[in-house]
């Protein structure tokens, strides 16, 4: 059911549902931004570092379509964490024009501090939950991991998205997803 304007209208299941994922994101976030070692990282930083560890050698262009970035952006964000000592650029042997991206030990070790210290945070307030309610999440998994790739097929097919805000000249768009704005930094 969707109200005027594409948006469902507050108090169903889509509305709800969006605010209990976006309200988790957002406490894990809050909780976990005290004792990370660093300055902060912004989201479209994060979800690069992220991208890179998830594929090591990675081309500028291709992670420009994966992220849904403009080119010129994703190397700005790359200029920016190799001058931050997060990201390794490295000249592509097979076409010397291109780069491939790797992260440095300070970026994994980085990533991992997250990675473990969200898994401890969420491990512990599952702990506090009944039975019931962690079989009933764990079973929810599948269905969320299949609108998760929904939700990604539709980012691919433009006619099917509402045209975005423009960002202010300058500015350097991140994506929406749930790990943005300052995760792991």
């Amino acid at each position: 059911m969707q109200g005027s304007g594409g948006q469902a209208p507050p108090g169903t299941f889509e509305a709800e549902l969006t605010d209990a994922l976006v309200g988790i994101q957002r406490l894990i976030r809050r909780r976990l931004r005290g004792g990370l070692a660093g300055p902060r990282l912004r989201g479209a930083e994060v979800e690069l570092l992220r991208l890179v560890e998830s594929r090591p050698g990675i081309g500028v262009s291709e992670a420009a379509k994966e992220l849904h970035l403009a080119s010129n952006s994703v190397s700005t964000l790359v200029n920016q964490l190799v001058r931050d000592a997060y990201l390794i650029r490295e000249t592509d042997p097979a076409d010397r024009r291109a780069a491939r991206l790797r992260l440095t030990g300070a970026a994994k070790k980085r990533l991992a501090d997250w990675h473990r210290r969200r898994a401890d945070l969420v491990g512990r307030q599952l702990s506090r939950l009944d039975e019931a309610d962690r079989d009933a999440l764990h079973a929810a998994l599948p269905a969320l991991r299949r609108l998760a790739g929904r939700l990604r097929e539709d980012i691919e097919e433009p006619e099917d998205i509402e045209e975005p805000v423009s960002a202010p000249a300058g500015a350097t768009a991140a994506p929406e997803a749930p790990w943005t704005e300052d995760t792991p930094s």
